[in-house]
């Protein structure tokens, strides 16, 4: 929407600028003036013409200059703001990580202590059992 204001702003004021050309022109050759008068009159509006045209030119640039720093303005600090998600996503994916590392680890210790603690009773049953047995056996 905005290129198309843009170009018919453009229109507009080249259209201006015709306009005031032609008008100038048609007005110096309806006017009583003798030959050398109407040349530097006609001079003299080119010159102004062109003057004109040259600051338009000139404006043009400089708004196309901004729009252009404007966009890479903006497109420097997407790619900052996406690598900022970036690096806050990876240190979320790796406290994770880790968390799940610790957790995992803490399951094993826990199974592993659960195991060595069921074995001592089987152990100690089985010593039980074989005491009660003897005991029997010389009785």
């Amino acid at each position: 929407m905005a290129n198309q204001d843009n170009g018919m702003g453009k229109g507009l004021l080249i259209g201006f600028l015709t306009g005031a050309a032609v008008g100038s022109v048609i007005a110096l050759l309806f006017a009583p003036k003798s030959g050398k008068e109407l040349r530097e009159d006609i001079k003299n509006k080119s010159q102004d013409f062109i003057e004109d045209a040259d600051e338009y030119l000139s404006k043009a640039k400089d708004k196309a200059s901004q729009l252009i720093n404007e966009g890479k303005k903006k497109s420097e600090k997407l790619v900052a703001d996406a690598k900022e998600k970036v690096d806050t996503l990876l240190d979320e994916a790796e406290k994770i990580l880790s968390d799940a590392k610790d957790k995992t680890g803490n399951i094993a210790h826990m199974g592993k202590e659960k195991i060595e603690k069921e074995s001592d009773r089987l152990k100690s049953a089985i010593r039980a059992g074989m005491d009660a047995y003897k005991t029997e056996k010389e009785s």
